[in-house]
């Protein structure tokens, strides 16, 4: 290949990745005046007319044609159901969620075999501990858009995964387990203080899934509330400090 021949085959390479500026141009224009800059017709955003008349052909095409003529409107940008829940429920829910699984399979699955309570709360955590750092921090990280929305309901919300934060998680979730459980028993000694007995009463909260899941959610926002309040001042005292310096 002589050398023109392959500087010409690289320019045009290069011209092929350009950026189309007319076109950016052209889209945001009718994006913002509903009609095209060329003949300033209005754009039609009816679904049978974006997807043609040749798609009103046989069979299921035909059948799918039919139903979406009915003057629906195509939008592209259109946010589905689930996009349109507010970013602290669907971060409730999912930790409540995962919490109450493994009391389900580890608290409760596991009630007959492991007998001793504490071990029993320490299985739960570690268990916890690690389906955090498996599935629930990174279904988040995977959810959250540029702005890390979900940040502030992860007690290590870092994106990356290291051995250190496996061990924190599994060792964070182990105390949260246990602040739990002393959420039972004041629950119960409530109870027993209301009714007027020393001793416990027949009304008992017992551990199931819901209420474990509630407390976990409770006792978990609540050490991360700590956490983000602590880095907040830390953050401040550090820009005030630095201010001084600058000022002096």
């Amino acid at each position: 290949m002589s050398k023109k021949k392959k500087k010409n085959k690289e320019t045009t390479i290069e011209n092929y990745y350009d950026l189309k500026v007319d076109k950016v141009d052209e889209l945001v224009y009718i994006l913002k005046n509903d009609q095209a800059p060329d003949d300033g017709k209005k754009v039609s955003y009816d679904v049978k007319d974006c997807i043609g008349s040749e798609a009103a052909g046989q069979g299921e095409e035909k059948e799918y044609a039919s139903k979406s003529s009915g003057g629906k409107q195509f939008n592209p940008y259109k946010l589905d159901r689930l996009s349109r829940v507010p970013t602290w429920i669907k971060a409730l829910v999912i930790k409540f969620w995962f919490a109450g699984m493994v009391c389900y399979i580890i608290g409760m699955g596991l009630g007959s075999i492991i007998t001793n309570d504490e071990n029993r709360i320490i299985l739960t955590g570690v268990v916890l501990g690690i389906v955090v750092d498996v599935l629930v921090n990174p279904a988040m990280r995977y959810f959250q858009s540029s702005d890390n929305e979900y940040d502030a309901y992860m007690m290590f919300p870092f994106p990356f995964k290291k051995y250190w934060t496996f061990l924190t998680n599994v060792i964070y979730y182990v105390a949260v387990s246990f602040v739990v459980t002393y959420m039972y028993q004041g629950i119960n000694l409530l109870i027993d203080v209301i009714n007027g007995t020393a001793a416990s009463s027949n009304i008992n909260v017992g551990v199931e899934p819901l209420l474990y899941g509630v407390f976990t959610v409770i006792a978990d926002m609540a050490f991360i509330g700590i956490k983000d309040l602590i880095v907040y001042l830390v953050k401040k005292k550090k820009a005030k400090k630095a201010e001084e310096n600058n000022y002096v």
